[in-house]
């Protein structure tokens, strides 16, 4: 029986949500399988992916094939860096030991990156939310009242040459 490990679609019309099951390569898409390690919605930003990476790990050693999109999804929460240290050790490259440390180690950096980019997405959603609430802009300096005095007959001033102007060119144009 051949075994792979896919995405299985839920959710509804244009709303995907995935579970990732490992099942019969011959069983339809979203028809039976052998077991759920995880789920995959992509509709978030990031997209949430939670994942049973012992699980996965099992069935990758057991010979279960992955999809490409579920290859990428196990590579990116550390199961196949797992795959290729416990390869590392078979060989005699490593010890137990050191590919454990190394691996937690690559897991803590990985979900502090993952966490990282979800505080940024959400500081980037409240951000969006402030702008179009309504309120208006702040300045961060305030302009002095006699600044703004000085601007209004300025532009007062500015209004009334170029009236005075378009007065000069339409006896111009009614002259010839």
């Amino acid at each position: 029986m051949a075994v792979k490990m896919r995405l299985q679609r839920k959710g509804r019309r244009k709303k995907p949500f995935y579970h990732i099951v490992v099942a019969d390569s011959r069983a339809p898409r979203d028809g039976k399988y052998i077991e759920r390690i995880g789920t995959y919605n992509p509709m978030t930003k990031p997209a949430t992916i939670h994942l049973d990476r012992d699980k996965a790990f099992e069935w990758l050693m057991k010979g279960a094939q992955p999809t490409d999109t579920v290859r990428a999804i196990l590579r990116f929460k550390g199961v196949l860096y797992r795959k290729h240290l416990m390869r590392g050790v078979k060989k005699g490259a490593l010890t137990a030991e050191q590919a454990e440390q190394m691996y937690q180690e690559y897991i803590q950096v990985k979900d502090a990156k993952i966490a990282a980019r979800f505080e940024a997405a959400a500081a980037e959603r409240r951000a969006w939310h402030r702008a179009i609430s309504g309120e208006a802009p702040t300045s961060t300096t305030p302009k002095p009242a006699a600044a703004t005095e000085e601007e209004n007959t300025q532009s007062q001033q500015q209004e009334q040459q170029d009236s005075e102007d378009e007065v000069t060119k339409e006896e111009a144009n009614s002259e010839e």
